[in-house]
């Protein structure tokens, strides 16, 4: 029946929202994260979407190729007093921008959001055509 395609495609932007959602949450947990070693600390995540055209079948929709990590270089802070403090007193923080981490929150849930209503208003629209055979 055609229609329900559209359930595929919202179904697949939730899922590409809720892990948008993960990836920020991850990042939030981890922006006051300080090591000794720049190597080892934490790399803020972003994840990458890919929309997908529709195939032989009509399915299209959003699919993340991945999730990968920012290249931006830690924060330097000299710390002499901290535990975590290298030999020359330096930690290292995750260049982590907690506003640009609530502001890609915010979208990600409107986002989300609206596919929630993309399925509730078909989901209405189909009981409604339905109701016409009566």
């Amino acid at each position: 029946m055609a229609g329900f395609g559209i359930f595929d495609i919202a179904g697949s932007a939730m899922a590409a929202q809720s892990v948008r959602l993960n990836t920020v949450a991850s990042n939030m947990a981890n922006a006051d994260a300080v090591t000794g070693d720049p190597a080892t600390t934490y790399r803020a995540l972003h994840p990458v979407f890919h929309a997908s055209r529709p195939d032989a079948s009509g399915n299209a929709g959003v699919s993340i190729a991945g999730v990968v990590e920012s290249t931006a270089e830690p924060q330097r802070r000299y710390q002499p007093g901290h535990p975590a403090a290298d030999a020359e007193g330096y930690v290292y923080a995750p260049n982590v921008d907690v506003v640009e981490q609530m502001v890609d929150m915010i979208s990600a849930s409107r986002s989300y959001q609206n596919s929630v209503e993309v399925l509730s208003t078909t989901k209405d629209l189909m009981l409604r055509t339905l109701e016409l055979g009566k």
